[in-house]
């Protein structure tokens, strides 16, 4: 690695020690300065800086920022040729925060071995249309799960693409669509994406009902909702409305859904792979404390559900308050729902709770329950 990339890159970690996340200090440095504007030195730039991140508990707290931003390189370099080569004891001492222990029932060492991997980046084609992109970009491959799922290995800038332009795809990890086609709305019902953040699976959510019906999108951040506008429009998504929503016992509208999903905010453990610079500021206080939101946003949905209606729980985290806890609690505070097999889960069998793992889909960790309104 380049004496400038590694310069560069301990610039960015003096912004995430002052207090600034690490995702947004590689945007905004990046972004200020010009000398990396090669992709391949932004992509340098950002791959020491998550590396260390990935590998902190095993780095000289001693040497200078550029030592450690090497030998963490170094370490990702020899994991990515030998993953064995890193005992299981280790990877369960250093590789997670000492706290997740007792909020996770297991903590699989494959999962382990997993968020020392750099992370794979996925697209979701325009529903029907996977195959045909594959035709049309190079270094992609459909998933097992859909093949509209693609995952891309090439090092190409896709929002350059004349394909992104258009609208014919979404960069979306697997996880999410994963959550979308659990879903499975369908063309002219009325669904509601109450947490709907810039859109991702709101967007994913009129592409499986083919643009007919209508969807609500509501959110607690105005400048979010902008941003799902400007990328609906790109993507020709037209059939939805917006509403700024708090999350509290007054909802935005009095419409009844045949659908609700709630993709709560969370904790994000499982996101720990993409964002390892999260494993060491999330804290358990954090859980607990959006356990109680998420639990008040599933309430608060509930009487917005027709008979028949279906209610879906999806958080990207693992941790036990947030996941089955949530969804025991609302199980037994509302026997007017009753719980769904979530997609995905073994006939032998079927679970309301689904819990998809990193090292199982080579994406983010993700949970989903479901329900249906009797």
């Amino acid at each position: 690695m380049s004496s400038p990339i590694l310069n560069h890159a301990a610039r960015v970690l003096k912004l995430v020690q002052a207090g600034t996340p690490a995702d947004q200090a590689l945007r905004e440095s990046l972004t200020q300065d010009r000398h990396f504007t090669a992709p391949a030195e932004r992509r340098g730039v950002s791959r020491a800086v998550f590396a260390y991140f990935r590998w902190l508990r095993w780095l000289d707290p001693k040497d200078s920022s550029q030592k450690q931003l090497e030998a963490a390189l170094a370490l990702q370099e020899q994991f990515k040729r030998n993953p064995a080569a890193v005992k299981p004891e280790a990877l369960a001492a250093r590789a997670v925060p000492d706290w997740l222990k007792a909020e996770m029932d297991a903590i699989p060492v494959e999962w382990l071995r997993q968020l020392q991997r750099e992370p794979a980046l996925w697209l979701r084609a325009k529903a029907g249309t996977g195959l045909a992109l594959t035709k049309k970009l190079s270094h992609i491959t459909p998933a097992a799960q859909s093949t509209d799922a693609l995952r891309y290995t090439g090092l190409m800038d896709l929002y350059r693409t004349r394909e992104f332009q258009a609208g014919e795809f979404e960069i979306q990890d697997l996880a999410s669509q994963l959550v979308g086609l659990a879903c499975a709305p369908q063309p002219g019902e009325t669904w509601w994406d109450a947490c709907a953040g810039e859109g991702g699976k709101l967007m994913h959510l009129s592409d499986l009902m083919h643009g007919k019906g209508l969807l609500w999108a509501s959110d607690r951040s105005v400048r979010r909702l902008a941003k799902l506008k400007d990328r609906a429009a790109r993507a020709k998504v037209f059939n939805y409305r917006t509403a700024v929503w708090e999350g509290g016992a007054k909802l935005p509208t009095k419409t009844k859904f045949d659908g609700v999903l709630v993709d709560a905010p969370c904790s994000g453990v499982g996101t720990w792979q993409r964002n390892p610079h999260a494993r060491w500021t999330t804290q358990p206080k954090d859980v607990h404390e959006l356990a109680i939101v998420q639990t008040n946003l599933l309430n608060h949905i509930a009487p917005s559900l027709k008979a028949g209606g279906r209610l879906v729980y999806s958080v990207c985290t693992l941790t036990r308050a947030e996941t089955s806890a949530v969804a025991d609690a609302f199980t037994a505070a509302h026997p007017e729902f009753e719980p769904l097999a979530a997609s995905g889960s073994q006939p032998s069998a079927p679970s309301s709770c689904l819990f998809l793992w990193p090292h199982d889909l080579n994406a983010n960790g993700m949970f989903i329950a479901m329900w249906q309104r009797k």
